[in-house]
């Protein structure tokens, strides 16, 4: 299907846009943030016998991205049933 209207067109790759940053700068956070700029400070709570820091930095970056992927699945297949896109 195609879109209505140029407008349809531009609002909905504005979304998804928007929807692609915030989930890029989230997994930033996570992966560099934790894994890296406060791993010393996660690190005093102790998790499955590790430091939280290491743990994010090792594994809590990966299940956060593979959140990411199937949040962005999610909204993506709700985004484009929004404007008549679907298949």
């Amino acid at each position: 299907m195609a879109f209505k209207s140029d407008d349809d067109k531009q609002a909905y790759w504005r979304r998804n846009i928007s929807l692609m940053i915030k989930l890029l700068i989230l997994w930033a956070v996570v992966s560099y943030g934790f894994g890296i700029l406060l791993r010393d400070v996660l690190d005093a709570i102790p998790i499955g016998g590790v430091g939280l820091g290491f743990w994010f930095a090792q594994q809590g970056s990966i299940y956060v991205f593979l959140f990411i992927v199937f949040f962005y699945a999610k909204k993506m297949r709700e985004l484009d049933r929004e404007f008549g896109v679907d298949d």
